[in-house]
């Protein structure tokens, strides 16, 4: 059997002794969370979409959101503290993260970036976020991956 190659986000869960179980499946390009989700049987609202965007100050931030859900980018700017933020460009998602698109999670990006999940991970034992590659899932609680991240929670989703 072939050993698991591990992602920088797998290293420093090892390394900071953090309990997680790691989901694999095919994957040779770029699919949506929802899709994913539905591919493999898991609840839309245990499972959390990486968002990077930029504020007016160039500065980067990260949000965790469940799959389904929009990013409310007024709320979420009040919440890190910028006038307005817009979402980073998916050509700019590795030179900033060290991540591609769909492998993107908030787990050993390039720089720990001020992080927000949405408050609603709190409700779930575990939640599940992008592996740091394709085909790669971490399941890990919540509170768990606020502390990896030094992030905290807010309710940054529209609500409609």
């Amino acid at each position: 059997m072939a050993k698991e190659v591990k992602t920088n986000a797998m290293r420093i869960l090892d390394k900071n002794k953090i309990n997680y179980e790691l989901n694999t499946y095919e994957c040779d390009e770029f699919v949506d969370g929802k899709s994913i989700a539905d591919m493999l049987g898991q609840d839309y609202d245990m499972t959390f979409k990486t968002l990077v965007t930029v504020g007016k100050s160039k500065q980067y931030y990260v949000f965790a959101i469940p799959i389904v859900e929009e990013l409310d980018m007024k709320q979420a700017a009040k919440i890190v503290g910028e006038k307005n933020i817009e979402m980073l460009h998916v050509k700019d998602i590795n030179k900033v993260t060290g991540y591609i698109r769909g492998g993107c999670t908030p787990i050993g990006m390039k720089k720990l970036y001020p992080t927000v999940i949405h408050e609603s991970a709190k409700q779930h034992e575990k939640i599940i976020v992008s592996g740091g590659r394709l085909g790669a899932q971490i399941f890990i609680a919540p509170d768990d991956l606020v502390s990896v991240v030094n992030g905290k929670y807010a309710d940054i989703i529209v609500h409609r």
